[in-house]
């Protein structure tokens, strides 16, 4: 899964990556804790690890720079339950390089995800984040993701960590929906 594009690629993460992206997750969580939003109170380093060897978790590259991190799969019936139809992308655990924060890195993330999903003929972009975080919802929503729900999560060993007993606002991008050539700037379409 390499994508390059603009004067950036994405690219799978390796465990040469590990450290790097181990400090994004550290950072990710201080700054949450710091402005006090819902967020996670750990990570799961075991499962990224897994991830990086099943090809599932990406990097944005830029100048030698990671950018970003996220991680994709294309079945999550344990959050999306019977609305997992095998007809989607999803994304999980961006996380963005705190150097480069303010710099649109999800629009970047949000490109590759199209593209890749219109290759493979896929026709949504799904993702959850926090049910109690309004901001970050609306976030999402200002790049075109409809809200489709909340939901609890199970506590399950199938889920990271981070990811158990949590509610979360479930949001979908139809692929048809989504114009790339539109620029979309702090939560406002421009």
């Amino acid at each position: 899964m390499t994508a390059p594009i603009k004067n950036y690629s994405v690219v799978n993460t390796t465990h040469d990556d590990l450290l790097d992206i181990c400090r994004m997750f550290e950072a990710a969580i201080a700054y949450q804790k710091r402005n006090n939003y819902p967020g996670w109170n750990s990570f799961d380093k075991v499962f990224l690890e897994a991830e990086i060897d099943k090809k599932l978790q990406l990097k944005i590259v830029q100048d030698e720079n990671i950018l970003c991190v996220f991680s994709i799969c294309f079945r999550d019936p344990l959050i999306w339950r019977e609305m997992d139809t095998g007809t989607a992308i999803y994304l999980h655990r961006i996380t963005v390089n705190p150097k480069f924060k303010g710099q649109r890195q999800f629009a970047k993330v949000l490109d590759w995800a199209v593209e890749y999903a219109r290759e493979n003929r896929l026709e949504t972009i799904r993702m959850d984040t926090w049910a109690n975080n309004p901001q970050i919802i609306s976030y999402y929503m200002a790049y075109g993701f409809r809200f489709v729900g909340n939901y609890t999560t199970p506590d399950t060993s199938e889920l990271p960590e981070q990811h158990r007993n949590l509610t979360v606002s479930l949001l979908e991008l139809r692929c048809d929906d989504y114009r790339k050539n539109e620029r979309y700037e702090t939560g406002k379409m421009v």
